[in-house]
């Protein structure tokens, strides 16, 4: 590479050109700017949307070795610039002996390697970027002095040659996570001030979008590739500079037609910044960190390598190639005029005059943090149009960005980590739940065993002892007999022995007596002591084996507790993850100021919006899974869509409301799933067209038996509040008296719970509001249905109750029943008088009251009945 060439004459006069302080002060370090970020009063380090920090365009000067041609054609003078580095000034001769010089961020020989221009001009944006802030880094000079070789060059041949745009994304690459975070490029040329699309040359059109709110430009219809290596980002390059319009100048063989965009959009994960969260304990820093969410910086590079400006009669252009040049050289134009503006802090700046400068306004005057290098060749023959290149750059160093970092919290991937954790603990959950019952069996098949053996134990053990006994009496017994017969041979029937007088042997008679009711006495003590022990014997096998049992069951019985415990335990915890879940979700992609102010209604908003990304048929399709958990997710989604009015009509075209009834009507009974989709029919049956519907497809006779098989009270709300609300419609009370849905509201006040209560209520009110409005119209003259299906005695039950939610339903009822004249006898039967009476006088809304008074005044048979029992409204 060729070395310096600084002049064979010396220079008369240098002569220093007036600039502004701001041009000659160096730039600020990028990373004591982008570290200013303040806390906001949630305890996460987010930028705020007025926080923004000032920044130069920084501009770097570089010197093109001279080549061939110019080697020979200006062997004879002196190079037209010369160059400073140490100074960092340019000098530009304006003749031997009278030069200008002007200062520069950066100055760049001939000798500069591509690493060097690269650490230089690029890296500082580079590393912006990486931090959330959006950065542009531009070539600007004369065709031919090696803007594309700064910045476009593979360098497949050498890797020493590899230019900016290769080089930024090896860093990007190497300081990115490629599980949390994401890099995206589109590449496209502005030729003949059409946007065409260089990785897809059939978008050969493409327009500008500019955001009304936020004034960001953006081009939505050009192709966004991930990138995940750099073997990847190559191919593309390869593909995009082979679609690029070039063609062949006298000024330059290879001379770029068309201005080439780079965009590199890099979205990255925050992780470390939880670390530097202030807490008091460790508790409040472990909530802190799973309640936030966590933070995504995205940063856009933007790469413009531009068309060189050329004179006409220098380039030789001529038919189309000189309607390309005109093209650029307006183009260019009007990217100047804008600089200028810019640089004198004019009131306009003309960012409209051309396509160029529409997709540079972030670049100059935006928010952007943004480095120009601007490139000229020595040749004294192009003079001109290299004083033209460096008062470009020196106009540009004029120009203020006021640099924004862009964060946004990251709802997406926290409701993901959360439905993982949630997922976890039930799993485990389930393993302890079956453990624990598995234990407990194990234990109960333990206790019984040893149960049984005791008794068996028990058994023969006094089987044995009542044996014993048994022998032991009929032993004494067998002796007793034996020795009275020898006593009853011995003295005979006269009492005499051997010839002896009866007198003596009535005394011995007498002795053996005493003497066998002395044995006798003893036979029996020993026959009680006998049994006495035989009591103590099983008292003393009984209480030992009876005390072990009782250890082994307060041992089991603590077991049990402490399983209990932690199942309370874990439940609570899942509880708590499902609660932050539908507190906090992703409304992912919002910035966040605009996620602060709209919190309230992140997860629905996120939800309504996931079916134009998934497509409502897909969703609906899942609701018949074999997979449980998909279903049960899938019906989930449903019921949030159901929630939103707007969408109610989509998910009935789609065949949703048939897929939530098929839920229904498949009567697998999974409480959960069940419950759902109760609640999502709840919420179509608001609509008059969707009642219809429901009632058309036997909706009424599903949610019946739902009903009657549910016992969980939330599942009970969700059935009371959907025939609640078809009770409201007037065509349709006889149909759903006749299919059973008045019994089935009644028969879910089992459950009393105060919920399920007042949606039974509700429905009462509503069915009995509709009645009155049809006696009123004159067409219905028989008994309310809900007397005919016994709901009075409930109704007058609750007119009372203690939560003011029911009694306001109930007191309602009650008041659109008694205006029907045929309805009284049996509410006066019913105790329904009173109430009315009550309501006229002790409720607190005073519609109702008024009501209540005027239905009773206008009805002969309550007036009757009050005078009779001398009562006074």
């Amino acid at each position: 590479m060729a070395s310096y060439r600084n002049g064979r004459g010396p220079a008369k006069v240098d002569r220093v050109q007036p600039a502004s302080s701001a041009n000659l002060r160096a730039s600020s370090s990028f990373k004591s700017k982008s570290s200013n970020v303040r806390r906001s009063g949630s305890g996460v380090g987010v930028r705020d949307s007025d926080d923004s920090v000032s920044g130069r365009v920084r501009v770097a000067v570089r010197l093109r070795p001279q080549n061939a041609e110019e080697m020979v054609a200006d062997a004879d003078f002196a190079d037209c610039v010369e160059l400073q580095p140490e100074f960092k000034r340019l000098k530009l001769r304006k003749n031997n002996w009278d030069s200008d010089t002007y200062e520069f961020d950066e100055v760049l020989t001939e000798s500069a390697s591509q690493k060097r221009v690269y650490e230089v001009v690029a890296k500082p944006v580079v590393e912006s970027v990486l931090d959330g802030y959006n950065g542009t880094v531009m070539a600007y000079g004369q065709t031919g002095t090696g803007k594309t070789f700064t910045l476009g060059r593979l360098g497949d041949e050498d890797t020493s040659a590899r230019g900016i745009m290769v080089r930024a994304m090896e860093d990007i690459l190497s300081n990115i996570s490629r599980d949390s975070d994401s890099v995206m490029i589109s590449y496209l040329q502005l030729y003949m001030e059409t946007i065409q699309d260089l990785l897809n040359p059939i978008n050969d059109n493409i327009s500008i979008v500019e955001d009304p709110k936020t004034g960001d430009v953006s081009v939505p219809a050009a192709m966004l590739v991930d990138i995940r290596t750099h073997h990847d980002f190559m191919e593309l390059l390869r593909l995009g500079e082979a679609h690029r319009v070039a063609a062949n100048t006298k000024l330059n063989t290879e001379s770029s037609r068309s201005h080439a965009i780079l965009m590199v959009h890099v979205k990255r994960s925050v992780t470390d910044m939880e670390s530097e969260i202030p807490s008091d304990n460790y508790h409040s820093l472990h909530m802190s960190k799973s309640s936030k969410p966590p933070i995504i910086r995205k940063g856009k590079l933007v790469v413009v390598d531009l068309a060189g400006s050329e004179r006409v009669h220098k380039s030789g252009s001529e038919g189309h190639t000189l309607e390309e040049a005109k093209s650029i050289n307006l183009s260019l134009s009007a990217l100047g005029k804008c600089i200028n503006a810019l640089a004198e802090n004019s009131p306009h700046v003309p960012v409209r005059d051309s396509k160029l400068t529409r997709l540079l306004k972030d670049s100059f005057g935006g928010t952007a943090r943004t480095s120009l290098i601007v490139t000229v060749g020595p040749s004294p023959r192009h003079r001109a149009e290299t004083a033209s290149t460096i008062l470009f750059g020196q106009r540009a160093m004029k120009v203020e960005n006021m640099l924004k970092i862009k964060e946004e919290f990251d709802y997406k991937s926290m409701c993901k980590r959360l439905e993982t954790q949630i997922d976890k603990l039930i799993a485990e959950n389930e393993r302890q739940q079956k453990a624990f019952e598995d234990e407990i069996e194990r234990t109960a098949i333990e206790a019984q065993q040893r149960i049984s053996e005791a008794e068996i134990n028990y058994t023969e053990a006094l089987e044995r002892e009542k044996m014993k006994c048994q022998m032991d009496y009929m032993e004494s017994i067998k002796k007793l007999e034996e020795k009275w017969m020898n006593n009853h041979s011995k003295y005979g029937t006269n009492g005499f022995i051997n010839g002896n007088h009866g007198g003596e042997g009535n005394d011995l008679a007498n002795e053996d007596v005493r003497e066998l009711k002395i044995k006798l006495q003893k036979e029996m003590t020993l026959r009680k002591q006998a049994e006495e022990e035989i009591q103590h014997l099983k008292n003393s096998q009984l209480h030992p084996t009876e005390a072990g049992v009782n250890a082994d069951v307060i041992k089991l019985q603590s077991l049990l507790d402490e399983e209990t415990r932690q199942k309370q335990k874990l439940e609570e915890e899942v509880l708590l993850l499902q609660s932050r879940l539908s507190q906090l979700a992703f409304g992912s992609g919002q910035p966040r100021n605009s996620q602060l102010d709209n919190q309230s209604n992140g997860e629905r908003t996120s939800i309504a919006n996931l079916h134009e990304h998934v497509g409502l048929q897909k969703i609906l399709s899942l609701l018949e899974s074999e997979d449980p958990n998909v279903r049960l997710h899938a019906v989930k989604v449903v019921a949030n869509l159901a929630a939103e009015d707007t969408n109610q009509e989509r998910i009935v075209e789609a065949g949703g409301l048939t897929s939530l009834l098929a839920l229904l009507r498949s009567r697998s009974f999974d409480e959960t799933i069940c419950r759902i989709a109760a609640g999502a029919i709840a919420n179509l049956a608001m609509n008059e067209a969707n009642q219809e519907l429901i009632m058309a497809q036997d909706g009424i006779s599903l949610l019946a038996m739902t009903a009657a098989d549910a016992e969980d009270p939330q599942t009970l709300r969700m059935v009371a509040g959907a025939i609640a609300n078809l009770c409201g419609n007037d065509k349709l009370q006889t149909r759903l008296r006749s299919e059973g849905g008045i019994k089935a509201l009644l028969g879910m006040v089992r459950s009393r719970h105060p919920d399920v209560l007042s949606q039974v209520a509700r429905g009462v009110a509503n069915f009995a509001k509709c009645e009155s409005r049809t006696s009123s119209k004159g067409n219905k003259n028989n008994r309310s249905l809900l007397i005919e299906d016994g709901a009075l005695p409930w109704i007058v039950q609750n007119a009372n109750n203690e939560a003011s939610i029911i009694r306001r339903h109930i007191e309602l009822a009650l008041c659109h029943l008694a205006q029907h004249e045929v309805n009284a006898k049996d509410m006066v039967s019913g105790g329904a008088l009173w109430e009315l009476v009550r309501i006229s006088r002790d409720c607190s809304r005073e519609d109702i009251r008024a009501l209540a008074r005027r239905t009773l005044t206008s009805s002969q048979t309550f007036s009757s009945e009050l005078r009779r029992l001398r009562v006074e409204i």
